[in-house]
């Protein structure tokens, strides 16, 4: 979208390195997102790559991750004071990298300003931009090889200005799908796992996102669908099949509502079968990238069409 002046408006690089980021995903597969919408909703937010591609005018963002949360919300409401705090961090980190990362790793400040720019500095300067934390919720992750806390994609006034739009909620995932309304648009990028329901991997909030939360999730995305909701969900495929395999570029037509589940994916299909009325076109297929003569799942995706005439 260009702006008064005619110029294409500056792309906004997300502010954190985030584990299942989708930078990849939207300039690859920006054709699998729909042209039009209501309000966008994200209730996986995380680094918020898509959100950012998209600029939606409206929107509801949220995590279980609070300190997440208000990393957005300082954008969001006071942008230039992060800013400041971020080049004092820089300072204190040009002075004694190791000392300074480790004493603010252990540290949990409470005002918004410096809650956010702690989370920013220990993303930008851990090793391999990694979040994680322990059972007491607390960060653990050894210092990296990085030291710009300020980088050269940093837009956090076009970020605030974006953000305005939008209302930030830190919670479950079920709360948010279920604001959905018709013609609304829901972007799930929930964290992956398995049927067995342990892969390593801790949630945002560290509870396990279990296989229940997969069946909680599938459910709730049902439910949209149902309500007239476009609706497109990532996960990668728990088990390679036979099943009809398609190019990615070819999975999913977006004027159609599209659930683009992977895990959740043989879930949503069975609750199809009795949520969607009887002539429904529900398909399961594998999405597949075939590069280098090899063919790798990537996705599985439900599809549901519109009810035959």
């Amino acid at each position: 979208m260009a702006t008064a002046s005619g110029e294409e408006p500056r792309r906004l690089v997300p502010f954190l390195k985030w584990a299942g980021g989708k930078r990849w995903f939207v300039f690859g597969y920006e054709h699998l997102l729909p042209s039009s919408f209501g309000t966008y909703i994200e209730p996986f937010l995380g680094a918020g790559s898509v959100y950012f591609h998209l600029r939606p005018e409206k929107a509801i963002l949220g995590d279980a991750n609070e300190d997440l949360i208000a990393a957005y919300q300082a954008i969001k409401s006071d942008w230039q004071g992060l800013e400041s705090s971020l080049r004092y961090r820089q300072r204190r980190h040009n002075d004694d990298a190791e000392g300074y990362y480790y004493w603010l790793r252990d540290r949990r400040p409470e005002n918004l300003r410096q809650r956010a720019s702690r989370l920013i500095y220990l993303n930008r300067t851990c090793f391999n931009g990694i979040y994680r934390v322990n059972r007491q919720g607390e960060f653990n992750v050894p210092r990296g090889t990085k030291d710009k806390v300020l980088i050269e994609t940093d837009a956090f006034e076009a970020m605030s200005c974006l953000l305005q739009g939008a209302k930030l909620i830190a919670g479950d995932f079920e709360l948010l799908v279920d604001r959905a309304k018709p013609g609304d648009f829901v972007f799930a990028d929930p964290p992956y796992t398995v049927l067995h329901n342990y892969n390593g991997f801790l949630k945002y909030n560290e509870v396990l996102f279990s296989w229940a939360d997969q069946q909680r999730l599938a459910n709730a995305l049902l439910r949209a669908a149902r309500r007239g909701v476009k609706v497109l969900c990532t996960n990668p495929p728990t088990e390679r099949t036979s099943r009809r395999q398609v190019h990615l570029s070819e999975a999913a037509d977006v004027g159609q509502t599209i659930c683009h589940i992977g895990s959740t994916a043989q879930l949503m299909k069975e609750h199809a079968k009795h949520h969607f009325p009887r002539r429904t076109r529900i398909e399961l297929v594998d999405v597949c990238l075939h590069q280098w003569n090899q063919t790798e799942v990537l996705r599985r995706v439900v599809r549901v069409g519109t009810p035959s005439l």
